[in-house]
């Protein structure tokens, strides 16, 4: 979180201009600006929470004056009737932050919910899940933080920190040798220090990443499970392995008992179902 605090202020800051406008005119005609008030954020659902910490970084854009008294932090496991936290303070502030820290939270828990049920069936394979760049434009920072709390692995955060040599790439540039070749003379070039990654899509190419040599991951995209398995035993521990394409939460151990170090799943991020939960007013 410390090293996101700069895009996440400025994530919140756009957020709430989206959202506020020129002024909350519901509240504004209704409540008295002085009007101080209590509010607590009800879970409705079960699973992992997330989003929390941002929740406080919202209120605190938003009015610093406002006190957050956290019951479950991020990380933990809840269910219907949970009260995540409380929130008192300006009533207007209250309820100018509350959709925001819903939306946020909401989609965050549901990340994490997911990640968490993968990690826990690929309990005691070796196997670990992966996200991908498969994430909604802006709030890939916080999708990738939810992976995380519900105990999943990030992958590249974009396309600049990792080399990863995909089908397109391939085409385009004459050859899984030619891209590795490439890609190889550029980082030398560059006096860059990012690993790369290569996509293949059957054994042949396979063959021939393994002949080339000087990566660090092979990415087996679309195999079948065995067809997978041969590949795992003929990489043989060389090259951190992962398997992609159409895995899911029902095939997920299948793939895992292939053998490969991580499995990546668009779908942590892609397809999620949000956790249901509300933030509502405390009488006094």
């Amino acid at each position: 979180m410390n090293s996101d605090k700069s895009v996440l202020k400025l994530f919140i800051e756009n957020a709430l201009a989206e959202d506020i406008g020129d002024g909350d005119h519901t509240s504004l005609s209704t409540i008295p600006l002085s009007q101080k008030g209590k509010a607590q954020l009800l879970i409705k659902d079960s699973g992992i929470l997330a989003g929390v910490d941002v929740a406080i970084e919202i209120f605190k854009v938003l009015d610093p004056n406002l006190q957050v008294q956290v019951l479950i932090p991020d990380g933990e496991r809840v269910s219907y009737g949970d009260i995540a936290f409380y929130v008192q303070g300006s009533v207007h502030s209250i309820l100018k932050a509350e959709r925001l820290v819903l939306n946020t939270m909401q989609r965050m828990s549901g990340i994490a919910s997911i990640t968490n049920r993968i990690v826990n069936i690929l309990k005691g394979t070796g196997t670990k899940v992966l996200d991908t760049r498969k994430t909604t434009p802006g709030i890939r920072f916080l999708e990738k933080l939810a992976v995380k709390i519900g105990g999943g692995v990030n992958h590249r955060f974009g396309l600049y920190d990792m080399i990863l040599i995909k089908d397109n790439h391939v085409d385009y540039a004459g050859g899984i040798s030619k891209a590795i070749e490439s890609a190889q003379a550029y980082l030398k070039q560059k006096a860059m220090a990012i690993p790369i990654e290569v996509e293949v899509r059957n054994l042949e190419e396979l063959k021939e990443v393994m002949k080339f040599g000087h990566i660090d991951r092979i990415l087996l995209d679309n195999f079948s499970f065995s067809k997978l398995r041969e590949a795992v035993k003929m990489i043989h521990g060389t090259y951190i392995t992962e398997a992609s394409g159409g895995i899911t939460e029902e095939n997920v151990l299948d793939y895992a008992r292939c053998g490969v170090d991580y499995v990546s799943m668009g779908a942590l991020t892609h397809s999620v179902r949000s956790l249901d939960m509300s933030l509502k007013a405390v009488k006094s």
